[in-house]
């Protein structure tokens, strides 16, 4: 334990102390015996003057005078335990004789994690009035953080931290980073026991046992481009695996000691690394990424200047070019006037786990679990908890994209190594919401070969952009996180093709396990191919569009600016339930609606047609209400190109 400094008042206070001492020496033989013990004390003779003092004890227990400089020799020696022994004999013989003594003996409980009996010396030091401002605002500070501590350790979490191995962990120190969707990649950084040693990144590949447990495979380098000769350390891999965001310092493109860089996974290799801009990286530190699941929020840890103090949470926002925005601090509900750190933003968009040194903990750092609510603020940190936070500094974690089970890198004796990774179930209170898998892969629908192409999905409760990604461009391959409880609008689009768009529900999706497979077939432009518009919506037995139908419509703007030359027919159709007549007249007024809607927007009316057909070209059965459903459709047919 760190030796406590004893403060100036103190020192000061026993000099005086020590001096009248020396001065009211009188003729008893155990006041002649504290005096030769003061001067031995003075001259820095500490072992003699403990035998002086012990003679002088042995003959007079309750000579009070002899116990606070005995206890103030085994201070100075960082014998906390007998300093503190001889404290309470003091003032136990005389309470008054020192009053500071219970100040500092609270100290020394509270620095031994002792609070109960922190709190108690507190408490009785604070019945003498003392007047010294800086001790008394350490007693109401730390007297706080006792009650806090002592509630955290009577209310334990569930806490059962299984080492996952000596695969992953060495004898150096492992920090965890990232853990892929589907749990089968760890990514993490590992610095050599040596402390010269630099940092590289590794990864290592998973399989459930039939029981559930994770086997890890022995741990390999991500390699180049990602690694270098150079110093890197702390990644982030994107939910959907196809971006990812590294910590490198001292390169020759760099804005400061360390910065952000990006890199994009091309089949089963990644982009070299490009640096984030001046924006995101300054002339100071940046570094711990943490990349949200809509591919465009990337949080990220600063020491730059005009931040609350220390290294603070920022976010910053992808731009349409591309770039990334300029960051936003978080804001004094996460960052304090000490350390915030190790953010990592689960894949549910809006829950945050950071490490911090300033709001309060069992000590050091803790890790603290916050969430965003519908208006974009977050809420008071919550601690994670006892025995997960200790003492000691727990600096990241990491949460499984159920959200059932946390990694974390700890010290703890059972490593193999400084710093081991371990791997524990999350105590519910700090589980983040469920989040499904969206997974597919994008191809041409005429050659069936993958395509690389762009994904916009929508909340259509709030028509928000959630997740901004592509599919892989060597196989096509994509996947994505989204909470379970909401509705999606998914746009796909691809240079020379059509865009593709659908709809779907998770409401009804119980299994957070379970994934929703959504392939994606892509259709070249040619003169005569239909788009059916499934995200256009209106009323029963009504034309006019509904507010979830714009980000369909903007989609088809943006497709129709990008083919300047295109001209398009839009058709409406409906199901049989109706007259003819009825049909005929609804789905013509509801082609007219979006017709009207691109002109207002725009798009010039000579390239535009519209039409209803009503219920004359059926897609499906209308003797299922699915099959009405998808006779219920808007179109577009390419009449140029």
């Amino acid at each position: 334990m760190k030796s406590p400094s004893l403060p100036l008042a103190f020192i000061l206070f026993f000099a005086i102390h020590i001096s009248l001492f020396a001065q009211q020496a009188v003729k008893s033989r155990a006041d002649k015996q504290f005096e030769r013990g003061v001067q031995m004390y003075n001259r820095h003779e500490f072992a003699n003057a403990l035998r002086t003092f012990d003679e002088l004890l042995a003959d007079d227990p309750d000579y009070a005078k002899a116990w606070l400089l005995k206890a103030d020799i085994y201070y100075d020696k960082e014998d906390f335990s007998t300093a503190i022994s001889c404290y309470e004999k003091a003032v136990k013989i005389d309470s008054a004789v020192f009053p500071p003594a219970y100040y500092i003996m609270a100290n020394l409980y509270f620095d031994m994690e002792k609070y109960e009996e922190a709190k108690t010396n507190y408490l009785k030091y604070l019945t003498f009035n003392p007047k010294i401002q800086a001790e008394l605002k350490r007693t109401s500070d730390n007297l706080s953080l006792c009650d806090f501590r002592l509630s955290l350790i009577k209310n334990p979490v569930p806490f059962n931290p299984v080492n996952i191995g000596p695969n992953v962990n060495s004898s150096g120190y492992d920090y965890i980073n990232a853990l892929s969707l589907d749990e089968s990649q760890l990514f993490f950084t590992r610095k050599g026991a040596d402390p010269k040693s630099d940092e590289s990144f590794f990864r290592s590949i998973s399989a459930r046992s039939s029981k559930g447990q994770l086997n890890w495979s022995p741990a390999i380098e991500i390699g180049a481009p990602i690694n270098t000769p150079g110093n890197e350390g702390a990644l982030c891999v994107s939910p959907d695996g196809m971006t990812i965001i590294i910590t490198c310092c001292s390169r020759h493109d760099s804005y400061g000691s360390c910065d952000l860089y990006a890199a994009h996974k091309i089949g089963n290799n990644w982009s070299e690394p490009q640096n984030l801009g001046e924006l995101v990286n300054s002339e100071s530190w940046e570094s711990q990424p943490s990349l949200a699941s809509d591919g465009r929020t990337l949080y990220f840890v600063s020491a730059r200047r005009k931040g609350f103090g220390g290294s603070d949470i920022y976010k910053s926002t992808l731009q349409e070019d591309g770039s990334w925005g300029a960051p936003v601090n978080l804001g004094d509900q996460i960052n304090t006037g000490s350390d915030e750190m190790a953010p990592f933003i689960h894949p549910d968009g809006r829950t945050l786990y950071f490490s911090s040194k300033g709001h309060p903990g069992m000590g050091g750092a803790d890790l603290f679990v916050s969430r965003l609510d519908t208006k974009g603020n977050w809420s008071k940190p919550e601690n994670i908890g006892y025995p997960v936070n200790t003492s000691k500094d727990e600096i990241n974690m990491i949460i499984n994209a159920k959200g059932t089970e946390a990694f974390i890198s700890a010290e703890r004796e059972d490593g193999y190594g400084k710093i081991d990774i371990y791997l524990f179930e999350l105590a519910q209170q700090s589980r983040p919401a469920s989040v499904s898998y969206v997974q597919g892969k994008v191809y041409d629908k005429n050659t069936l070969i993958p395509l690389s192409a762009t994904f916009e999905l929508i909340d259509m409760q709030s028509n928000a952009i959630v997740v901004n990604s592509s599919s892989d461009p060597v196989s096509g391959e994509f996947v994505m996180t989204l909470p379970v409880d909401k509705e999606y609008a998914l746009n796909v689009s691809r240079n020379g093709y059509l865009f593709y768009s659908t709809n779907f529900s998770l409401k009804s999706l119980t299994k957070t396990d379970s994934s929703v497979k959504l392939d994606i077939p892509m259709q070249a432009v040619a003169v005569g191919e239909k788009v059916v518009l499934n995200n256009i919506f209106f009323d029963t037995d009504k034309s006019e569009l509904l507010p979830d139908s714009k980000s369909e419509l903007d989609k088809l703007i943006s497709f129709l600016t990008k083919n300047i030359a295109m001209q398009i027919e839009i058709g409406g159709h409906t199901d049989n339930e109706g007259s003819d007549a009825h049909n005929l007249v609804l789905s013509q007024n509801r082609a007219k609606s979006v017709y009207d809607y691109l002109i207002t927007n725009g798009i010039e009316s000579k390239r535009l047609m519209y039409k209803g057909y009503g219920k004359t070209i059926p897609v499906a059965s209308n003797e299922t209400p699915e099959g009405r459903a998808k006779n219920r459709r808007t179109e577009f047919k390419v009449l140029s190109k």
